[in-house]
């Protein structure tokens, strides 16, 4: 009994007789079209009678192979029919592929438990430690609640692009702001005379006089001298410590609650103004704190810099 073929045995047949069949139709046509540009002497003419009958028995050899590939070929495809292209859902392996694409390290969106003792806890009086664990937004909080104990009036922005001033300060004597308050919260980074000029072209812009840059940092030496030169009262971490102890007992109370309000330690979304959330990159790396609004919020923090 004989083995049937195989389909690559009859692929390769196929594409020989195709093969054979254009072959014999070029010959053909060439053997009919060359006569044509002979020239006229009697010899040359019987040449060319001679070519026409071996051109037609090609091209109709041709067209005979042409047209066997082309019905054997539409039989086997009736035969062994593609599966059809139907759309389907994707599969769980396939989805989780396309959130890791989509979503890059954002995938794990698990919330993380803030239940979990934490390890600092509140402080009973103020330090340089106060500052080292809260995060930028209650730093902001504890810069604003000290102006107001001086007695200004105080707005702040909590989120959002604030165009260089974090606080405003007015007075009841006067219409307007009277100054303004830059916040940075720094650590182990000096703040340098580029951010300080970056400042006081904000208070130039609002025709401001007097203007405070409060961080938790240092300045360097050129950001002294700018600020000494310009107006413009630079407070490093020591500075508002000693500003905070002039103040009374119960002040300085009021002012550790302010920083430690809510989670103080967990930093806040500087553009939607709610909690960032610790996440575990997908494809390895260390952990860090981004927006719960992602992908419309890109925002995000390393770890150690919510400390």
């Amino acid at each position: 009994m004989a083995k049937p073929r195989s389909s690559k045995s009859k692929s390769r047949a196929l594409n020989t007789m195709q093969e054979k069949g254009m072959g014999l139709c070029a010959l053909g046509l060439a053997f009919l079209i060359i006569p044509r540009f002979m020239g006229s002497s009697p010899m040359l003419k019987v040449i060319a009678s001679g070519l026409t009958t071996p051109g037609w028995l090609a091209l109709a050899a041709g067209v005979v192979l042409l047209s066997i590939h082309r019905v054997t070929k539409a039989k086997a495809a009736q035969t062994n029919p593609l599966p059809p292209m139907t759309p389907r859902a994707p599969t769980p392996t396939e989805r989780k592929v396309l959130r890791d694409i989509r979503d890059d390290i954002f995938a794990n969106r698990s919330e993380p438990n803030f239940d979990v003792p934490q390890t600092h806890q509140p402080a009973t009086h103020w330090s340089p430690a106060v500052f080292a664990v809260i995060e930028w937004r209650r730093f902001e909080a504890v810069c604003e609640a000290l102006f107001a104990q001086a007695g200004f009036q105080t707005r702040s922005q909590s989120h959002g692009a604030d165009g260089g001033v974090d606080i405003w300060l007015h007075s009841a004597n006067a219409q307007g702001p009277v100054a303004v308050v830059q916040c940075k919260h720094w650590q182990g980074k000096a703040v340098g005379v580029k951010e300080m000029r970056e400042f006081f072209g904000v208070m130039a812009s609002h025709q401001l006089k007097r203007g405070t840059y409060a961080t938790t940092s240092t300045y360097t030496a050129d950001a002294q001298q700018f600020a000494k030169a310009n107006g413009i009262s630079a407070l490093d971490g020591p500075a508002l410590l000693g500003l905070i102890a002039k103040r009374t007992p119960e002040q300085q109370q009021a002012l550790l609650s302010v920083a430690h309000e809510g989670e103080y330690w967990r930093p806040t979304c500087a553009s939607c103004g709610i909690k960032l959330l610790e996440r575990t990159p997908t494809k390895g790396g260390a952990a860090f704190r981004g927006c719960s609004n992602y992908p419309k919020c890109k925002s995000r923090l390393p770890m150690a810099a919510a400390m």
